[in-house]
Order: C-alpha cells, then structure tokens, then sequence
C-alpha cells in the first residue's frame, strides 16, 4: 500500500516538467540586425527577380491610371464641345440680329423713297477718292441694260411689290430669284435702285455674305443718286467686317460719314467707325 503511494507521488511530480520540457523555447535576442516583420515579399504579386527589378503595378493601379486617363479625355471634350456650342449660339445670335434688322426695314416701307437715276455712273468712291469695289473682290457693274420690254410703272411696280411680299413671308430664297428677276426685266425703273438694296438685304438674311456685297455694291454704282445708296454702303462696310475683310470697312463708314451727313446711316458710320 505504502509502495503505491509512493509510485503515484513520483509520477506527480515528474508529469509538469515533462509538460514543461514540450514547450518550444522562443529567444528574442535571436532575430539578426536585417529581419522585419511581416516577412520579405509578403502581399506582393510576386518575388523579385534579378535583384534590382521592381513590382508590376496590381490589376487596382493599372485600373486607377487607365480611369485617369478617361477623366481627362473627357475634361477635354468638355472644352471642345463647350468653344462649338458657344460659336453656334454666336452664329445664331447673328442670324437674329439679321432678321430683326430686315424686319424693322421692312417696317419702314419698300416702296422707293425718291426715283432712281439711271444713268450710268462712275462707282461708288471712297473717302480717299478710291472706288468702292463689291465685295469678294467682284469687278465693278456696269450700267443697267436696256429692256427690251415699254416701261410700265403700274406693271412694274406690281411685280416689285410680289417680290417684296416675299420677304415679308420671309421666303428669302424666292425673293432673291424674284428681284434678280425684276432687276434683269426692269434696269431701268424707277423702282431698280430699291430692288437692288433688298437684293442685298435678302442675301445678306440668306448668309449669302458674298451675293450680299455685291447687291449692296451695286447701289452706289448704277444708282448713285438713289436715296438708298447710304444704307448700302452703310450695310456694305458690314458685309466687309464680317468677310473679314477689316482694311475695307473703315474707308466706307468714312465715306458715309463724308458723303452723306444727317442720314441715319452717316450716323450708325460714325459710331462703328469710334468703335473701330
């Protein structure tokens, strides 16, 4: 009995420090001067190779830079769409001004507001003592051919009122053929110089800028004593400004102003010409 108990308190005492002995003795003096923690390469897409090689970007980073790329693409974009959009509403800006402006003239009348002289002239002349040449760089008109048709003021001036009445209706490209028709049937009426100034007009409302100057130009040269010749050149040096033809447009107002004073258009001149 005394043997057993002796037995079990030896086995008692011997059992914790075999316990003791399993558990695996950990030195914190034993890492070297050049480990870290986490360990080399750790989380990388891979090892490195050669020694002095550097990481692949991740499948995120190559995503970011490509999206980078996206956003200023589109910034661009941006820029370009919103100069288009703002030329655009520039040219329609303009196009309103031009159909406001042939409507307050309509507003004051087509019927000629004195005969026209139709005899030839000389060209328009300058300030500078220059002829006026149309715009687009046209040779100068000569005079108005002669109809073959007897002059009929009541016929003629229905056929001008026709053509009026369509610009009225806005219909400007039926207009245009319907006073270039009168002009080559009737050159010499009383109502030519007036068809030849809503020529210009109905060109100019058309963007036709180059048809437009020279319908304008075309006062001055075959009807010189027509009360219409200062608006035409006044709506000229315009057609020139918007050619960019910018030489062009100071001589003409300085010709208005010069040859015309006390009309609304020797007036409009001297403004634009304070303005230039």
């Amino acid at each position: 009995m005394r043997t057993c108990r002796r037995a079990l308190t030896v086995l008692a005492l011997t059992l914790p420090l075999a316990a003791l002995g399993a558990v695996p003795v950990v030195d914190d003096n034993s890492g070297s001067a050049g480990s870290s923690y986490p360990p080399s390469g750790y989380g990388t897409a891979g090892a490195y190779a050669g020694g002095g090689a550097t990481a692949q970007p991740s499948a995120q980073g190559q995503l970011f830079m490509q999206l980078q790329q996206m956003q200023d693409e589109i910034s661009r974009l941006r820029g370009i769409v919103e100069v288009q959009q703002n030329d655009i509403q520039q040219m329609k800006q303009e196009a309103l001004d031009r159909y406001k402006d042939l409507d307050s003239r309509i507003g004051a009348g087509g019927a000629p507001a004195a005969p026209a002289n139709n005899s030839a002239s000389d060209g328009g002349v300058n300030a500078g003592g220059a002829p006026v040449a149309p715009a687009g760089g046209a040779s100068a008109a000569q005079a108005p051919q002669t109809s073959t048709e007897p002059g009929d003021p009541a016929k003629e001036k229905l056929y001008y009122d026709a053509a009026f009445d369509l610009i009225k209706a806005k219909d400007f490209d039926k207009a245009s053929q319907a006073f270039s028709a009168f002009l080559r049937k009737y050159p010499n009426s009383q109502y030519a110089g007036n068809a030849q100034y809503w020529l210009g007009e109905v060109n100019l409302a058309k963007g036709d800028l180059q048809g437009a100057g020279q319908a304008f130009a075309k006062v001055s040269q075959l009807y010189p004593k027509h009360a219409k010749v200062p608006d035409s050149l006044y709506k000229l040096a315009d057609v020139e400004r918007r050619l960019g033809h910018t030489d062009k447009v100071k001589g003409i107002l300085q010709q208005v102003v010069a040859q015309y004073p006390g009309t609304s258009a020797a007036q409009l001149a001297q403004r634009d010409l304070q303005r230039l």
